[in-house]
């Protein structure tokens, strides 16, 4: 199983760990952090709505968050992905 990241671990920033899954498994999301208790709801929206804007049906997510916005989030997501595929 192949594994990509993207992002750190500074303030406003979070770091995102996807790694392939086997086919048919979904997606699992794991998210710690400063701000994981208050918005992981909201935090796991965003990573499915990217995940499905990339047509990924199978991987496992893991999210170390320092309070990154959303928009940081889902570009952490689209980066970690690119890296896995290349």
């Amino acid at each position: 199983m192949k594994t990509a990241q993207a992002g750190t671990l500074e303030s406003m920033d979070c770091l995102v760990t996807l790694t392939e899954a086997a086919p048919g498994v979904g997606i699992k999301i794991n998210i710690t952090g400063a701000s994981a208790a208050r918005f992981t709801t909201a935090m796991t929206k965003k990573i499915k709505e990217t995940l499905a804007e990339l047509s990924v049906k199978d991987m496992d997510v893991a999210v170390q968050d320092n309070g990154a916005l959303d928009i940081v989030l889902g570009a952490r997501v689209e980066a970690a992905y690119g890296r896995l595929t290349k």
